[in-house]
């Protein structure tokens, strides 16, 4: 029997929105963290970032990996080790590490 972690891993990664109001993303590994401006997912494809306004998790199937969240979408991005904002004191790891 596989594992969860090899089940998620089997999934494709894909991001729908819908009018900037709601975002379906597949493929996610699990959520890092989370306010109402500021998404942090692990997906199969690297670390996911999404910003926005009054941002609130919608749904959330662990055992699938999808992950619904509701807001004004302003924007998404994926981190990976050459583009790391390391020397600015607002990015995502600054401010988990603080």
């Amino acid at each position: 029997m596989e594992t969860k972690e090899a089940i998620i891993n089997n999934y494709n990664h894909s991001i729908t929105i819908t009018e900037r109001k709601n975002l379906l993303i597949t493929g996610v590994k699990k959520i890092e963290n989370f306010d109402s401006e500021e998404f942090l997912l692990e997906t199969v494809m690297g670390f996911l970032v999404v910003k926005g306004e009054d941002l609130e998790l919608v749904k959330l199937d662990t055992l699938a990996g999808n992950v619904s969240i509701k807001g004004l979408i302003k924007g998404f991005s994926y981190m990976d080790d050459n583009n790391k904002k390391t020397k600015d004191n607002n990015s995502v790891f600054n401010r988990l590490f603080k």
